[in-house]
């Protein structure tokens, strides 16, 4: 049927199907194109009951069945296919037309994408959706770029399929410019991987220095998601730890393989950061960890290297243990929020850099539901930059300064003990280093500086006058300014 379907997504798989399904079921008829056409007509078989489905099978049956201005999702894989299904589809396509990439696509190629498609009047909006396959068929968490003329068109109908925080609200809104939905995206999943890096290292210190089983490390963390550390991922890994295995008994998290993956957006969050000269420490320990974790002959080696364990020590008893864990819970909440507020200093400087107005309150705000990272405290993130929107870090905001402050000695004691006990934890130590060099009179920089100088004529700057200086290392060691 001609020109009839508001929106259009290609790529139907799991993905694309489910968000086809989303706009359809919220009363958009939706165009599907499929590299493959068998399973567009299986989507409109299964699920047609779900809403009104245009289904074609050729790229110009799709777009000429399409509404103006046209509204085109590609749901394919990242790079290389996502650059095909364009090059397949621009041309088809006229002035004021619109093309959304849902994919996890690099923010580079998104500015890339955006500055060709512009030169031929059509929008390209690179958009972070972030809920797995549940958000895109329920409400997903949606960051759209490009341009404002484009959000007009797009904005609406995003809004009405995206999840809703608990106020109502929709979890979509307009980003920034060319990149900045998809950079919003990788940050987001940088926070990710630093967050589920802290709960696995509070589980295992649960586990080894508390000595309890996984069945009872569920129930705490379900206590836990009751109060401030309530989020999505507190929640499943309660769920993860109570799981048994039903072909050996045992708990479903001892016959799991300790070599965790990763696709790659949590490794692009770290590169940024360098480029940027953002420190993002928690994010880097997490996306190191899981890289050890693979390295399984490394590994092998250092088996057997020595140091201390848990077992030389054996289990707290129950109230040494119950206090333990609540000093965990300290430790996990003051890491977490370290981690965020290093995520969105990092978007701060992206903004900066690429002329991004980044409302991050705004941000904070499509984060509190749909997405991976949803969790309870993102509303009083949210709050703090209501309050102040050039907050210059979330440590410097009243409310989150004291709390950290009032965790910090079960912080230091949690970091002191797994360092006794031989138990790693990356991102606890490195939080909690990131908090102490913030709050630190003087940091030994000075040294280095006088090092670079002295190695290579680097120079310096001293704190009792401007300028830079040299000093003469090699000669009378007199100084010179640069």
């Amino acid at each position: 049927m001609a020109g009839t379907a508001q929106i259009g997504v290609t790529g139907l798989a799991v993905m694309g199907r489910n968000l086809a399904r989303n706009f359809a079921r919220n009363g958009y008829t939706v165009a599907l194109h499929n590299r493959t056409a068998s399973r567009t007509h299986d989507l409109v078989e299964q699920f047609g009951s779900e809403g009104s489905f245009v289904a074609t099978e050729t790229a110009e049956e799709f777009v000429a069945a399409l509404e103006r201005p046209r509204r085109l999702i590609i749901m394919v894989k990242a790079g290389d296919p996502t650059d095909a299904v364009i090059d397949e589809f621009a041309p088809l396509l006229e002035p004021g037309d619109v093309i959304i990439d849902g994919g996890n696509a690099h923010y580079a190629d998104t500015r890339r994408r955006e500055a060709k498609l512009r030169e031929q009047g059509i929008h390209f909006v690179g958009t972070g959706i972030s809920g797995g396959e549940e958000g895109a068929l329920n409400g997903p968490s949606i960051m759209p770029g490009g341009s404002d003329e484009s959000y007009e068109s797009l904005g609406p109908m995003l809004e009405k399929i995206s999840a809703k925080a608990a106020d109502g609200s929709p979890c979509c809104t307009h980003i920034g410019g060319d990149g900045a939905g998809h950079f919003v995206k990788m940050v987001h999943n940088g926070i990710e991987y630093a967050d589920m890096q802290l709960i696995a290292e509070a589980y295992d210190l649960l586990r080894h220095a508390a000595g309890y089983e996984p069945a009872k490390i569920a129930e705490i963390f379900r206590g836990w998601n009751t109060g401030r550390l309530d989020s999505y991922l507190i929640e499943i890994t309660a769920e993860v730890l109570a799981h048994v295995d039903a072909a050996t008994g045992k708990p479903f998290v001892d016959v799991v393989l300790d070599q965790a993956e990763q696709k790659g957006t949590g490794r692009w969050t770290v590169q940024i950061a360098l480029d940027l000269g953002v420190p993002v420490s928690g994010i880097a320990e997490a996306v190191f960890a899981r890289s050890l974790s693979g390295h399984a002959d490394l590994r092998a080696v250092g088996a057997g290297l020595t140091g201390p364990s848990p077992a030389d020590v054996g289990p707290l008893d129950a109230a040494d243990a119950e206090r333990f864990a609540a000093q965990v819970e300290q430790a996990l909440y003051a890491s977490k929020v370290v981690s965020y507020t290093q995520g969105f200093h990092q978007m701060q400087a992206a903004g900066a850099e690429y002329g991004w107005a980044l409302d991050l309150g705004a941000i904070a705000g499509i984060w509190r539901g749909g997405c991976i990272i949803r969790a309870a405290f993102l509303d009083r993130i949210t709050a703090a930059y209501a309050k102040d929107a050039a907050l210059p870090s979330l440590l410097a905001d009243e409310q989150f300064a004291a709390e950290i402050g009032a965790a910090q000695d079960a912080w230091r004691a949690v970091v002191s003990t797994a360092a006794r006990l031989g138990v790693p934890v990356p991102g606890f130590s490195t939080a909690l280093a990131y908090y102490d060099a913030l709050r630190a009179p003087r940091l030994p920089a000075a040294l280095t500086q006088g090092q670079r100088d002295f190695f290579g004529a680097h120079t310096y700057r001293r704190v009792d006058r401007e300028g830079s200086f040299h000093t003469l290392w090699s000669r009378d060691r007199s100084e010179e300014r640069s």
